[in-house]
């Protein structure tokens, strides 16, 4: 699948620019339960270069030889972002670093070094001198075999500010173009955030050699605010995810601040480069790829953030739209269609639906998403562009899974036990077993371990959404599974919730076998 909405064209910069750098391949696959794999990161990166993004931060290239290949994969896919991959302050970490992006059409290396008290003393065990030291050979090193180097201030907002202005003149000395001050565990508040930058920007004698960055985390739900001071403050690069996803409560998210500083330019003078018709599509793709739900309220891309349900706001919207949205739906990649698709519907009109919606399948991969889509119309009494959008994100996360659902049966009551007959295609084999269990679920996830053992997993989450409304509206199943330490997530969708369960729980066992590095048994039973 490719996105073909835009043409790649090089970004602009001029000095009201802000810089996004998108680090949703590395600090928000960080997340548990979030990561991807190489095929995944990849759509991602394309639909990133066509959203705009000016640096894509593709990986911490030393931490697997996984990370290592997907950063070196984006590298060499990217036509016009920057491609970094973080590095600690290590010679071993910033070599592994530049032989991974060093394909590259702009590469760069970001390293990074801890500078408050807390973190030097009880992390890295250095006296600030030795920090300092660090720094310059570090940043020294990477800048003698890269052209282009972040140096980032870890814990940058619980640092002494004396402190912090010599580590930062000491990085930009050693040749880092751009300095990063992130609010690593998410402490600061606007006010303070923005008096740092500003603080930094007009002491450092050397600051004007470099572009200041953000990195804000959310955890006390001031991540965008926070970055968004500190753009007012003189930053001109912005670190961020799509949908905010990241450690704990998550990063800024590319989406509300770029539309911040597009719907207030009024107030904050700067501009991106992100094409925010865009902003849905990736948005979508990163949620279902990760498992990871946008909540219906969620800012810009949430399924409510265009929704008018109140009589007084339904009679504002039908005489004027602005009185209660401050953005077009369409400035975001939002459709406004709803009933447009049926079983009645035909090849042509499913492919001219596909393309509205930012879609461009090969000949094989359409006729599947049509036959799937046939289906799905006989069984709802009306198609909606979730529905599709689903369908069709759905059959390209399991389409190279060597585990596939194929049939499912279940028969439950309440007089029980429920009991489920499954059939599964296993390296190209179907298997069938019928298993009971308390409840339909527990009933098919049993079956799935009677044909694919994996003994020492745990179902750590399991969700069920509706895409649409209605009785007859699509399932969207997440689930998360954990093992020695490794959890992955799994996603499914069928107008039937329990084979939509069934594909989730197996998608997540075909990334779980994946991580264990060999191939999947199945095991025979009667049925």
């Amino acid at each position: 699948m490719t996105n073909t909405t835009n043409t790649i064209t090089t970004n602009t910069i001029t000095p009201d620019t802000v810089l996004i750098f998108d680090t949703t391949l590395r600090d928000g696959e960080q997340s548990p339960g979030c990561s991807m794999n190489l095929e995944e990161k990849l759509q991602v990166a394309a639909q990133l270069e066509t959203l705009g993004v000016d640096i894509i931060e593709a990986g911490f290239a030393i931490a697997s030889e996984g990370d290592f290949q997907a950063v070196s994969e984006v590298a060499r896919q990217c036509e016009r972002a920057t491609v970094a991959s973080l590095a600690r302050a290590a010679i071993g970490d910033i070599d592994r670093a530049w032989e991974a992006v060093r394909h590259a059409r702009r590469p760069r290396i970001h390293t990074f070094l801890a500078t408050s008290p807390l973190h030097m003393r009880v992390k890295l065990n250095k006296s600030p001198e030795e920090v300092i030291e660090a720094i310059a050979r570090s940043v020294a090193h990477a800048r003698n075999i890269c052209p282009d180097v972040e140096w980032s201030a870890e814990d940058a907002t619980r640092s002494e500010p004396d402190f912090l202005a010599r580590a930062i003149e000491t990085a930009i000395a050693a040749g880092a173009r751009t300095i990063n001050l992130p609010d690593t565990v998410g402490y600061a508040t606007p006010e303070t955030y923005g008096a740092m930058f500003r603080d930094m920007i007009n002491r450092v004698p050397n600051a004007d050699l470099a572009v200041f960055s953000t990195h804000c985390h959310n955890d006390l739900g001031l991540a965008v605010a926070n970055s968004l001071a500190a753009v007012l403050a003189g930053a001109r690069q912005v670190e961020s995810t799509i949908n905010g996803i990241g450690e704990r409560a998550g990063n800024a998210a590319v989406e509300e601040v770029a539309m911040a500083l597009k719907v207030r330019h009024d107030v904050m003078p700067a501009r991106t480069n992100i094409v925010s018709t865009e902003i849905t599509r990736a948005s979508r793709l990163v949620s279902g790829i990760t498992g990871f739900q946008v909540q219906p309220n969620k800012a810009i891309v949430g399924a409510n953030a265009f929704a008018h349900e109140s009589g007084i706001h339904q009679d504002g919207m039908i005489k004027d739209k602005s009185t209660y949205e401050i953005m077009t739906p369409e400035s975001v990649g939002v459709t406004h269609s709803s009933l447009v698709m049926g079983k009645h519907s035909g090849r042509a009109a499913f492919r001219q639906k596909l393309e509205e919606l930012g879609y461009t399948l090969g000949d094989n991969a359409f006729q599947d998403a049509f036959v799937r889509f046939k289906a799905l119309a006989d069984a709802k009494k009306a198609v909606f562009d979730e529905d599709i959008v689903a369908l069709v994100d759905d059959e390209v996360l399991r389409g190279h899974d060597r585990i596939q659902v194929k049939e499912v049966e279940i028969y439950c009551g309440s007089n029980g036990p429920q009991r489920a007959v499954l059939t599964l295609e296993i390296d190209g084999e179907d298997k069938t077993t019928t298993s009971r269990g308390n409840g339909p679920v527990d009933a098919l996830f049993n079956a799935v371990r009677i044909l694919v053992p994996h003994d020492k997993s745990v179902l750590e989450r399991y969700e069920v959404n509706a895409i649409t409304g209605g009785t007859d509206a699509q399932a969207e199943v997440s689930v998360l599974l954990s093992e020695d330490g490794r959890t992955t997530r799994g996603r499914g969708t069928h107008h039937d919730t329990m084979v939509a369960s069934a594909r989730a729980y197996v998608n997540a066992l075909n990334k779980l076998l994946v991580k264990r590095g060999r191939a999947p048994v199945g095991v025979s039973a009667a049925g």
